[in-house]
Protein backbone atom coordinates (compact mmCIF):
# COMPACT_ATOMS: atom_id res chain seq x y z
CA UNK A 1 0.00 0.00 0.00
CA UNK A 2 1.21 3.48 -0.87
CA UNK A 3 0.14 6.64 -0.66
CA UNK A 4 1.89 9.96 -1.75
CA UNK A 5 1.61 13.36 -0.02
CA UNK A 6 1.74 16.87 -1.86
CA UNK A 7 1.68 20.52 -0.15
CA UNK A 8 -0.68 23.00 -1.75
CA UNK A 9 1.65 25.82 -1.78
CA UNK A 10 3.16 28.39 0.35
CA UNK A 11 -0.33 30.00 0.92
CA UNK A 12 -1.85 27.45 3.74
CA UNK A 13 -1.49 24.31 4.96
CA UNK A 14 -3.44 22.43 1.97
CA UNK A 15 -2.11 19.02 1.17
CA UNK A 16 -3.40 16.73 -1.45
CA UNK A 17 -3.24 12.85 -0.91
CA UNK A 18 -3.55 10.89 -4.11
CA UNK A 19 -3.62 6.70 -2.55
CA UNK A 20 -1.90 3.60 -4.38
CA UNK A 21 -5.69 3.30 -5.75
CA UNK A 22 -5.80 6.29 -7.43
CA UNK A 23 -7.86 7.88 -5.17
CA UNK A 24 -7.22 11.73 -4.12
CA UNK A 25 -7.98 13.59 -0.59
CA UNK A 26 -7.39 17.00 0.52
CA UNK A 27 -6.37 17.74 3.93
CA UNK A 28 -5.93 21.49 5.54
CA UNK A 29 -5.64 22.65 8.85
CA UNK A 30 -7.38 25.63 11.33
CA UNK A 31 -7.17 29.24 10.05
CA UNK A 32 -5.10 29.79 13.89
CA UNK A 33 -2.85 26.64 12.73
CA UNK A 34 -2.03 28.13 8.87
CA UNK A 35 -4.64 26.71 6.96
CA UNK A 36 -7.94 27.86 5.19
CA UNK A 37 -10.59 25.34 6.65
CA UNK A 38 -10.92 24.18 2.82
CA UNK A 39 -10.49 20.59 3.67
CA UNK A 40 -10.93 17.95 6.96
CA UNK A 41 -8.14 17.89 9.09
CA UNK A 42 -5.59 15.37 9.13
CA UNK A 43 -6.88 13.63 12.42
CA UNK A 44 -10.32 13.70 11.48
CA UNK A 45 -9.35 11.77 8.31
CA UNK A 46 -7.57 8.99 10.94
CA UNK A 47 -11.21 9.03 13.10
CA UNK A 48 -13.14 8.80 9.78
CA UNK A 49 -11.00 5.88 8.52
CA UNK A 50 -12.08 3.98 11.82
CA UNK A 51 -15.28 4.34 11.70
CA UNK A 52 -15.06 3.11 7.66
CA UNK A 53 -12.75 0.17 8.71
CA UNK A 54 -15.49 -0.88 11.75
CA UNK A 55 -18.73 -0.51 9.60
CA UNK A 56 -17.10 -2.27 6.91
CA UNK A 57 -16.40 -5.10 8.94
CA UNK A 58 -19.74 -5.36 10.53
CA UNK A 59 -21.74 -5.21 7.08
CA UNK A 60 -19.75 -8.04 6.00
CA UNK A 61 -20.06 -10.16 9.18
CA UNK A 62 -23.40 -9.48 9.21
CA UNK A 63 -23.82 -10.48 5.65
CA UNK A 64 -21.64 -13.26 5.74
CA UNK A 65 -23.76 -14.84 8.41
CA UNK A 66 -26.92 -14.15 6.30
CA UNK A 67 -28.70 -11.55 8.36
CA UNK A 68 -30.58 -8.80 7.04
CA UNK A 69 -28.84 -6.41 7.23
CA UNK A 70 -29.94 -2.76 5.48
CA UNK A 71 -28.13 -0.09 6.84
CA UNK A 72 -24.92 0.62 9.07
CA UNK A 73 -24.10 4.03 10.32
CA UNK A 74 -21.89 4.40 13.33
CA UNK A 75 -20.93 7.94 14.97
CA UNK A 76 -17.62 8.47 16.32
CA UNK A 77 -16.96 10.87 19.19
CA UNK A 78 -13.16 10.92 20.14
CA UNK A 79 -11.29 13.25 22.61
CA UNK A 80 -7.19 14.21 22.38
CA UNK A 81 -4.70 14.59 24.33
CA UNK A 82 -3.76 17.84 25.54
CA UNK A 83 -0.11 17.97 24.84
CA UNK A 84 1.76 16.89 21.76
CA UNK A 85 1.42 14.56 20.63
CA UNK A 86 -2.26 14.69 21.13
CA UNK A 87 -3.37 11.49 19.89
CA UNK A 88 -6.87 9.95 20.81
CA UNK A 89 -6.73 9.34 24.32
CA UNK A 90 -11.26 8.22 24.09
CA UNK A 91 -12.92 6.94 21.14
CA UNK A 92 -16.90 5.97 21.87
CA UNK A 93 -18.42 4.56 18.44
CA UNK A 94 -21.99 4.65 18.37
CA UNK A 95 -23.70 1.98 15.47
CA UNK A 96 -27.06 2.49 14.21
CA UNK A 97 -27.63 -1.21 12.39
CA UNK A 98 -30.76 -0.84 10.49
CA UNK A 99 -32.24 -4.37 9.60
CA UNK A 100 -34.98 -6.96 9.18
CA UNK A 101 -35.30 -9.91 11.93
CA UNK A 102 -31.77 -8.75 13.39
CA UNK A 103 -30.74 -10.07 17.00
CA UNK A 104 -28.81 -8.32 19.55
CA UNK A 105 -26.24 -10.61 20.04
CA UNK A 106 -25.08 -11.01 16.58
CA UNK A 107 -25.48 -7.35 16.05
CA UNK A 108 -22.53 -7.06 18.67
CA UNK A 109 -21.05 -10.03 18.30
CA UNK A 110 -19.92 -8.57 14.96
CA UNK A 111 -19.18 -5.20 16.54
CA UNK A 112 -16.93 -7.29 19.56
CA UNK A 113 -15.34 -9.60 15.59
CA UNK A 114 -14.37 -6.07 14.22
CA UNK A 115 -12.80 -4.28 17.17
CA UNK A 116 -10.80 -7.67 18.54
CA UNK A 117 -9.86 -8.85 15.40
CA UNK A 118 -10.53 -7.12 11.89
CA UNK A 119 -10.22 -3.66 12.27
CA UNK A 120 -6.79 -2.80 11.34
CA UNK A 121 -7.48 0.76 12.33
CA UNK A 122 -8.95 1.00 15.54
CA UNK A 123 -5.96 -1.87 15.96
CA UNK A 124 -3.61 0.34 15.54
CA UNK A 125 -5.17 2.98 17.92
CA UNK A 126 -5.19 0.21 20.90
CA UNK A 127 -2.13 1.24 22.95
CA UNK A 128 -3.01 4.91 23.09
CA UNK A 129 -6.66 5.13 23.24
CA UNK A 130 -9.38 3.96 25.23
CA UNK A 131 -12.42 2.82 22.90
CA UNK A 132 -15.78 1.95 24.06
CA UNK A 133 -18.97 1.26 21.68
CA UNK A 134 -22.85 0.96 21.71
CA UNK A 135 -25.78 -0.30 19.61
CA UNK A 136 -28.68 0.80 18.71
CA UNK A 137 -30.91 -1.92 16.27
CA UNK A 138 -33.39 -0.71 14.09
CA UNK A 139 -36.04 -2.80 12.80
CA UNK A 140 -37.14 -2.66 9.08
CA UNK A 141 -40.40 -4.17 9.85
CA UNK A 142 -43.95 -2.86 9.05
CA UNK A 143 -45.56 -1.69 12.57
CA UNK A 144 -49.03 -3.00 12.35
CA UNK A 145 -51.40 -0.99 12.39
CA UNK A 146 -54.45 -1.13 14.85
CA UNK A 147 -57.68 -1.75 13.42
CA UNK A 148 -61.01 0.17 14.73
Amino acid sequence: MECTVQWGGIDGMLFIAKTGTGHITAMDGAPEGGGHNLAPRPMELLLAGTGGCTAYDVVLILKRGRHSVQGCDVKLTAERAETDPKVFTNIHFAFTVTGKNLSRVAVERAVELSHEKYCSASAMFHHTTKMTWSVDIVSTEPVASESS
